[in-house]
């Protein structure tokens, strides 16, 4: 293995994380960090959560692993899979378990094309999803995210895959919200006319878009995506690998904003990511036109090795009874307030150019301009300048995001907002 020294175009060693306690974590070298990420928006009951480490280590000693496969499964996915349809917001068929947000979105377009197969609708193989969403980087969920880099250089998007314009209000043009929308979902139309109905399979959204800059669409966007899906029955598959299991203020963003996927997709927050497990939630109409086609179509040829691992389920129930039996939704829904309000002072600051986000997913987009700086160096300045002052943001571009964990505490969320500020003051505006 190369070391970072000696591969093209790495100028500085990794920093290495080494112990975590809390919403804090530690450094090779010492020193502490308030995350303001949740790491990946995924360590969303922070980093010593001794419940979830004495489930895992109680599952490693009783059952350590068995593959489901050939109609053979553990009793602890089985558990799991009864845990997520008492807190689903769909009514619920079946859960399908993966190992990462990739994977599941991966695992949700194949039942998508299985689906349309079953109903014999062979030619429905097309997905739709919008510019600039994140999805995975993966062939296929690589395919339907929109972030130019996760293409380069690999071949994709594969051409079964479309593209619809970011729901994103900074792109609006002067247009408000209703007329914003009204432009999106005739584009919308556009490309389902031009493609032909009887080719798509399904359309995929984040409610929240998180890698793509923490865009939150215009309100009733969603609902009017709906429709039109509806309208051609093409499935729509919510991605809430980030917003599930209580970013949003209810357990999921599909229940926030009012959505009814067909599909739900999940990861991160499942096990506060103390262990790699993911999971697709699929909706009693599909799987009933699974269940009555499947015998004409074949056997569902899909699976994992380490689908629905029993450690990793464990693990994910325990994290799903913390989130129930402490009410972090509702500690989220309480304590937004504290994180829009502190960061929503930018708007009041030279250099900056938008504030926006819901629940503990935020984001402020800064202007290079005003720094002296080319597109995209502010966001990376302000990153390291955070972190030299002991919190961890991350960059898109030039917007800075924050998604800390949910067990934040109103003293927590303060001191974040103050090292921040700092680092904010330490660059010159002009």
């Amino acid at each position: 293995m190369f070391e970072p020294h000696t591969l093209p175009h790495v100028v500085s060693e990794p920093h290495v994380i080494v112990r975590g306690e809390g919403v804090r974590v530690w450094d090779s070298e010492g020193r502490s960090y308030i995350d303001a990420m949740s790491s990946m928006l995924c360590a969303n009951l922070g980093y010593s959560e001794s419940r979830l480490i004495e489930a895992a280590a109680q599952q490693m000693a009783r059952l350590p692993f068995y593959a489901s496969f050939g109609h053979r499964t553990a009793d602890v996915p089985l558990a799991l899979a009864d845990d997520l349809a008492e807190i689903a917001p769909i009514p619920m068929g079946r859960t399908f378990f993966a190992n990462s947000g990739a994977e599941a979105n991966d695992s949700a377009f194949k039942i998508a094309w299985y689906y349309h197969a079953c109903l014999g609708r062979t030619g429905r193989t097309k997905i739709i999803s919008h510019e600039n969403a994140y999805h995975g980087t993966t062939v296929a969920a690589g395919s339907a995210t929109g972030i130019e880099p996760i293409h380069r250089g690999f071949g994709l998007p594969l051409p079964s895959f479309l593209k619809v314009p970011c729901p994103d209000p900074r792109t609006s043009e002067g247009l408000d919200d209703e007329q914003f929308t009204d432009y999106l979902i005739a584009r919308l139309e556009l490309l389902i006319e031009a493609e032909g109905a009887d080719t798509i399979a399904a359309f995929i959204g984040e409610p929240i878009l998180g890698a793509g800059g923490i865009i939150v669409p215009p309100p009733g966007y969603y609902g009017r995506v709906q429709d039109v899906l509806a309208r051609h029955d093409i499935l729509f598959i919510a991605d809430e690998v980030i917003t599930g299991f209580g970013r949003t203020g209810s357990m999921f963003a599909t229940t926030e904003f009012g959505l009814s996927p067909d599909m739900i997709t999940l990861a991160k927050g499942l096990s506060s990511a103390y262990l790699p497990i993911s999971a697709v939630m699929v909706s009693d109409r599909v799987v009933e036109a699974i269940a009555n086609g499947s015998n004409a179509v074949g056997a569902f040829g899909h699976g994992f090795t380490y689908s629905g691992h029993p450690v990793a389920a464990a693990v994910a129930r325990e994290t799903l009874a913390v989130l129930t039996e402490r009410n972090i939704p509702q500690h989220v829904r309480d304590l937004a307030p504290v994180l829009a309000e502190g960061l929503g002072e930018y708007w009041n600051v030279k250099g900056v150019t938008d504030v926006r986000g819901h629940g503990f997913l935020r984001a402020v987009t800064f202007d290079p301009v005003a720094f002296g700086m080319e597109e995209g160096e502010i966001g990376a300045t302000l990153a390291a300048r955070a972190a030299d002052n002991g919190v961890l943001v991350r960059a898109v571009g030039d917007s800075i995001g924050f998604a800390p964990p949910l067990i934040s505490t109103r003293a927590e969320l303060s001191e974040m907002l103050d090292r921040f500020a700092a680092a904010y003051r330490s660059v010159p505006v002009r």
